[in-house]
């Protein structure tokens, strides 16, 4: 919780400093120009980043951007280069800061119904976005006063530095907005409006939107506490009736509730990286006993029975799953993975194989299928294995691990020793490290490509090894400097 309140306090402390920056010099009427926001934008991003509050899941940031991208495909006035982030948060919450920064919690992302809810929600940032509702805000405040900073306090103190309330404290040091953490009524119609022409521009169901907010004011209902993304966004009330009059009048025609495809999958990754596990195994067995044909939910309670050590109930579910969708790489990979780590590698060769097959850009599969190949003494299928996932992934250190175990296993020392060395280097472990490269040094060819690349390896790290400790002389050998020694008689 200490830690947790310093971060609260080191982001307050830059965003204050940040947007008074702005600010102050401009004074009244004085314009925010559009390289002010993007610059805004970017140092609020990197600060956000610096405190690890992104969820780092490649996947489903990917997933969140390609619905984003193809909302923007829609819009006619772009003037950013737009970024989307996933927030590591339960808090149902979204916001977006000056200059395209798009946030979206993963709390939000586990409430939608579907994927045209989810859009709708970006659709309606992106439209906050392009039409600069935050740098209106700005431009048009003199200064901060006490009791938007008060607010932004409380919000951080009362959260613990918590990825919501930060969110709340980004959004409102950002915008200077109305003295407020809230838009104005104006500028969540616009938005409306706008987003909504993006809905239904890329083929979502426009009736997605209402929707989404009536999701949202279920969830205050059952939680007995306002979702946070209410506290930037007024009004609810009045938007869905102003959504379902656009409904009425203009967009009319239904759309489709995914594009993109695959959101129940992302929303069961997410909830396999809760930490209450058992609160997750409660949840996958509930919606598989409601629907037993649920691939997702299957899937779900499988891995979920596979932390767990759970591991007949997790196999049993792996393959009701397979039954039901053959050639799913998620469940392919994840019973793959559960039988090497049993110890069957050699059933687990043929169904990470088939998951390989279908997806060879996926590390972990890759990385588990070359630990079978291992295990069953195949060493030149998994280092081949190996050695293509080192093309796609050349700085991941568990690659150059595996690379180097199976080169030794194959007596190929100078690989060997190569791989080690850079395994190290990535660990930090310097000594290390460099011990490996002099052994590799001694079987690369001289003036070869790899003895170049391994003398600067060695010359750079050289200089960052820190000096020997030197150990003191024996108490015996210690006399001190003013006497004279002992006359020998």
């Amino acid at each position: 919780m200490r830690f947790k309140r310093m971060i609260a306090r080191s982001l307050l402390a830059f965003f204050i400093i940040c947007t008074f920056s702005l600010l102050s010099p401009r004074g009244a009427g004085a314009e925010f120009t559009l390289e002010d926001e993007r610059k805004l934008g970017k140092e609020i991003h990197d600060q956000l980043a610096s405190h690890n509050l992104f969820l780092k899941n490649p996947r489903v940031t990917r997933y969140v951007e390609s619905i984003g991208y193809q909302i923007l495909a829609q819009s006619k006035k772009v003037p950013f280069d737009f970024k989307f982030s996933v927030m590591k948060s339960n808090a149902i919450n979204a916001f977006a800061t000056p200059g395209g920064y798009v946030y979206v919690n993963t709390g939000l992302i586990l409430v939608a119904e579907n994927e045209s809810e989810f859009a709708s929600v970006l659709a309606h940032e992106i439209a906050h976005a392009n039409a600069r509702h935050i740098a209106d805000a700005i431009e048009k405040s003199k200064k901060i006063n006490i009791a938007t900073i008060a607010g932004i306090l409380a919000a951080a103190v009362l959260g613990g530095g918590s990825p919501e309330a930060m969110a709340v404290a980004t959004f409102s040091m950002a915008a200077g907005a109305t003295m407020q953490l809230k838009y104005s009524r104006e500028n969540e119609e616009e938005a409306d409006r706008f987003g909504m022409g993006y809905l239904t521009g890329a083929g979502y169901d426009p009736q997605s939107m209402p929707d989404f907010l009536k999701v949202m004011r279920r969830n205050e209902f059952y939680s007995n506490s306002v979702p946070s993304y209410f506290l930037t966004h007024p009004g609810t009330d009045e938007r869905i009736r102003y959504l379902d009059g656009l409904i009425q009048i203009r967009y009319n025609r239904r759309g489709s509730e995914n594009i993109v495809g695959g959101f129940r999958r992302i929303q069961t990754i997410l909830r396999l990286d809760d930490k209450d596990e058992q609160s997750v195994l409660r949840y996958f067995k509930s919606e598989a006993e409601k629907n037993p044909r649920d691939v997702d939910a299957l899937f779900g309670l499988a891995m979920t029975q596979a932390k767990l050590g759970q591991m007949a109930d997790a196999f049993t579910n792996f393959n009701r799953a397979l039954q039901l969708s053959p050639k799913d790489p998620d469940v392919l990979r994840g019973l793959g993975k559960s039988l090497v780590n049993t110890g069957r590698a050699a059933e687990a060769v043929g169904v990470l194989s088939t998951a390989y097959t279908l997806n060879e850009n996926d590390l972990e599969t890759a990385m588990n299928l070359g630990r079978a190949y291992e295990q069953t003494g195949n060493y030149p299928a998994a280092l081949a294995v190996f050695q293509k996932a080192d093309e796609k992934n050349p700085d991941d250190e568990n690659v150059h691990y595996h690379l180097a175990t199976n080169y030794g296993h194959l007596n190929q020392p100078g690989e060997s020793h190569y791989y080690f060395g850079n395994y190290f280097k990535k660990k930090k472990k310097t000594d290390s490290a460099l011990f490996h490269f002099r052994e590799a040094l001694k079987y690369a060819p001289p003036g070869s490509a790899r003895a170049l690349d391994l003398q600067k390896q060695i010359e750079t790290l050289s200089r960052k090894e820190p000096p020997k400790a030197v150990s003191p002389p024996p108490e015996s050998s210690r006399r001190p400097r003013f006497l004279l020694p002992r006359s020998v008689n």
